[in-house]
């Protein structure tokens, strides 16, 4: 049978579920498989004669980089640019990945933190005294069941003392959240932008397409607050925010 074959690190689909989802298996136990969502940031379980192997599997964000790409003009004849630079700290080291090959292909400077979503808040004031970002980017995984937040809290510390350290929040840009976070309290706590006002999962390059476009946008002008949230995958379902001031400096002659 095929799923006496499944093994760790396997790309697989749950027919229960009508195959909506893929994920990797990073653990099994006996008759339950462990899994993680590859474009989603979602940790889920299954049983082994739930799932469906998904043959020659590979991840393709050419999507994204075209939306993120999208509507910015640059004139590289006459001028020079300067994007603003991304801190992005990702509690999941796999999404963290894609996020900084998603940034290079941009052209865009970040870097990149892995630390468990309780860890933070304890380094983010450091991080950020080390780093200098214009934008700071804080997920992993979160989950709403049962009235509760799996991870929400941790996020909303940390954002707390982000604003500690920088109060003026067209100075520091920060990015919260990750699937179904508590949308109203990143926010109330000093986000500019977060997830999930609909409580939805999300991309695992949302928070990093919202980071690209306002690295993209010009200093001292207001961003299209619409047309950037309209870049992610499921729009203002999935990600909302605050209108605020691009991030990069425009020169000439170049």
């Amino acid at each position: 049978m095929l799923i006496i074959n499944l093994k760790t690190g396997d790309v697989v689909s749950r027919k229960s579920h009508q195959h909506d989802i893929v994920f990797k298996i990073i653990h099994i136990d006996s008759s339950i498989a462990y899994l993680k969502g590859i474009d989603y940031r979602l940790y889920a379980d299954a049983q082994l004669d739930d799932l469906e192997l998904v043959p020659d599997f590979h991840e393709d964000d050419s999507e994204f980089i075209e939306r993120g790409l999208k509507d910015i003009k640059i004139d590289r004849d006459q001028f020079f640019y300067l994007p603003g630079n991304i801190l992005h700290i990702d509690g999941d080291k796999d999404y963290l990945d894609r996020c900084m090959n998603y940034y290079h292909n941009l052209g865009i400077k970040a870097n990149g933190i892995t630390l468990k979503e309780k860890d933070i808040s304890s380094s983010i004031v450091s991080l950020l005294k080390e780093y200098h970002p214009d934008i700071v980017v804080i997920t992993g995984h979160d989950s709403y069941k049962n009235h509760h937040y799996e991870n929400s809290h941790y996020y909303v510390s940390a954002i707390k003392e982000a604003r500690k350290y920088e109060h003026n929040q067209d100075k520091l840009i920060i990015i919260a959240g990750a699937c179904q976070s508590n949308y109203d309290s990143l926010i109330r706590a000093g986000a500019n932008f977060a997830s999930s006002p609909k409580r939805i999962n999300i991309h695992a390059l949302d928070p990093a397409i919202i980071a690209s476009s306002l690295a993209f946008s010009e200093r001292n002008q207001k961003i299209d607050l619409m047309n950037m949230i309209s870049k992610t995958k499921y729009g203002s379902d999935g990600i909302g925010g605050l209108i605020t001031n691009g991030t990069m400096y425009v020169g000439f002659p170049r």
